[in-house]
């Protein structure tokens, strides 16, 4: 299982002052700007998590429901990683051709399949946590 990014790369930048003959003039940066920063990825990366995993729900093969759920407890939201702790996961992801009776929209590559249905939903909730 993943471990929940922290963005600690994220740090606020160097103020500075330049001179010239006649003239002065800088850029001085909020010094809780790194730290706003980083904790705005972190909701927008806890986000995309938890709408892929909502999205990827119907899209998922299921017969008694233990694979999604396997999904929702193997994945730490905000990794930005999802697993699914179930064993027959990945041939299923690999190797399923099919809906089943309780998701007629499941395939294979559900993953892949719901990147391309829900992209720009998943991108509209995650910038929401940058609009301050």
């Amino acid at each position: 299982m993943g471990a929940k990014r922290n963005f600690s790369d994220v740090n606020t930048p160097a103020s500075f002052v330049q001179e010239g003959k006649n003239l002065k003039f800088g850029l001085k940066w909020n010094e809780h700007f790194g730290k706003q920063k980083r904790a705005d990825f972190i909701k927008a990366q806890e986000i995309v998590d938890s709408e892929c995993l909502r999205y990827m729900d119907k899209l998922t093969p299921m017969r008694t429901g233990m694979m999604i759920k396997s999904a929702t407890l193997g994945t730490v939201i905000g990794s930005g990683e999802i697993n699914y702790l179930a064993p027959y996961a990945r041939r299923q992801y690999y190797n399923n051709a099919g809906g089943s009776p309780a998701h007629p929209q499941a395939r294979g590559m559900w993953f892949e399949n719901m990147k391309a249905s829900y992209r720009d939903s998943i991108l509209k909730a995650a910038g929401g946590a940058f609009r301050k």
